[in-house]
């Protein structure tokens, strides 16, 4: 077994093999999840279980980052969040959705979810989005994007508190927001803004600051709701 940190990196700690736990309570969808992050050379699953075992998993095994189905019948994926948040040196928690579950997104995110990924993502893009939370980052892929945003923002026009939120902004910081609100990474930012990675990161930090947001994805609410993304067509536009 291929050994790594025994807890979850401070800022700026580098890790070499990130420790990842799989809860869910179909053991097909565990099983499954667990062999495409477990192919990837720095991911090592040391562990797959239930929601009412998880607490005790993460205390013994010590996951840099946890895979939390959202729905599940001994203990919803919600109560596990919160208790997994309250222990000392959490592991980052992305939250396993379907399309059926935008009620939970904002409780979720308000009890310190750092992201969600569908069931069905691309084993490349899980694998990808791992290392983003292990590296203390926050997943909010462009396929859920509309999901996160439609459980809480009603469609009726610019909200005033986001936008004098957004106002708060500089101008470069406007754009990096708008983006990020439609979804794009990091580095799909750095491109469209002709920008350094380092400097989108630097940029997400200041908003984040500035808005009072805990993570990217609520950052991206804001965006939605100051009106600074614009509904594509598919979005019923």
């Amino acid at each position: 077994m291929r050994t790594g940190p025994t807890r979850p990196p401070n800022r700026g700690e580098t890790i070499t093999t990130t420790r990842v736990l799989i809860v869910d309570d179909e053991i097909l969808v565990r099983s499954g999840l667990g062999l495409i992050v477990g192919s990837a050379p720095d991911l090592e699953v040391v562990g797959d279980c239930s929601g009412a075992q998880s607490e005790d998993y993460v205390r013994r095994l010590r996951p840099h980052v946890v895979l939390l189905d959202i729905r599940m019948p001994d203990l919803d994926g919600i109560s596990v969040l919160r208790r997994l948040r309250a222990l000392p040196d959490p592991p980052a928690v992305a939250m396993l959705t379907t399309f059926d579950t935008e009620e939970h997104i904002g409780t979720a995110l308000r009890a310190g979810a750092s992201g969600f990924l569908l069931k069905d993502t691309a084993p490349d893009q899980l694998v990808h989005a791992v290392r983003v939370l292990a590296a203390g980052g926050n997943i909010l892929s462009p396929t859920v994007t509309r999901t996160v945003i439609g459980g809480y923002v009603d469609g009726g026009g610019p909200d005033a508190e986001a936008a004098t939120l957004a106002r708060t902004l500089t101008g470069r910081e406007l754009d990096v927001l708008a983006l990020l609100g439609e979804g794009l990474s990091n580095a799909e930012i750095a491109d469209r803004l002709f920008l350094g990675t380092g400097t989108v990161k630097d940029h997400i930090s200041a908003i984040l600051g500035k808005l009072g947001a805990a993570n990217r994805v609520q950052a991206a609410v804001v965006a939605h709701r100051a009106g600074l993304v614009r509904p594509k067509p598919s979005d019923g536009a």
